[in-house]
């Protein structure tokens, strides 16, 4: 089995550079938020789309539309991940905006079973503001081993994380950067994703190798 494994990812180990690669923006969906912190939410989905990599948010209001808004001005690509079964769901019921993305995937899962496949389907991660469901999120991400960016100085969860984490003794591969400006923070994830962290395995993967050694 480890040896089918190690031979698959070598076999597509190679076509990781032609990927274009996606980055989800997890944060406040209220509308409440200061006007500077919109705009640099705005001004990260600028630079993603500038650099090339898809975007990912859960299709809501506030700070993540805010970003898929960024990307659009810059004809960049954005995918929604819907917590509704359908378009007239997802804005009669979750009110939720359609016009800022390229395509919307209707997860039918809810705003809570939404978030895993967030997760799953960002190579990196950036969590802009944010409460308990930004927080479930960021859960999420540690616990998969993902590389997470936190844009600092957006309030919300980003200014409790530094403790949070501290705090966690769990070792999980994930990656945690911390920057205040959005082009710095997506230039460190990206050199380090690059030269690092697409090495690594998922949470998942690796438990299962480590449990085939001990076997």
């Amino acid at each position: 089995m480890i040896l089918i494994l190690f031979t698959v990812y070598s076999y597509y180990v190679n076509e990781i550079p032609a990927m274009q690669l996606t980055i989800g923006v997890m944060g406040s969906a209220s509308h409440l938020e200061a006007e500077n912190i919109k705009a640099k939410a705005f001004h990260l989905g600028e630079i993603i789309a500038q650099q090339h990599y898809v975007l990912i948010t859960g299709a809501c209001p506030g700070l993540p539309y805010k970003c898929a808004q960024g990307a659009r001005k810059q004809n960049g690509m954005s995918i929604g991940i819907s917590p509704a079964l359908s378009l007239n769901e997802h804005i009669h019921k979750y009110k939720s905006p359609s016009d800022a993305f390229d395509t919307i995937i209707y997860t039918g899962s809810g705003l809570m079973g939404r978030e895993v496949i967030n997760i799953r389907s960002s190579d990196m991660v950036i969590i802009i503001g944010g409460q308990s469901g930004t927080l479930g999120e960021f859960a999420i991400a540690y616990d998969e081993g993902k590389l997470i960016g936190v844009l600092t100085g957006t309030g919300g969860i980003t200014e409790q994380l530094p403790a949070l984490v501290a705090s966690l003794s769990k070792q999980t591969g994930a990656k945690i950067i911390y920057e205040s400006e959005p082009a710095k923070l997506i230039k460190k994830m990206a050199d380090y994703y690059n030269a690092e962290h697409f090495r690594h395995p998922s949470c998942f993967c690796s438990d299962e190798i480590d449990s085939k050694n001990d076997i």
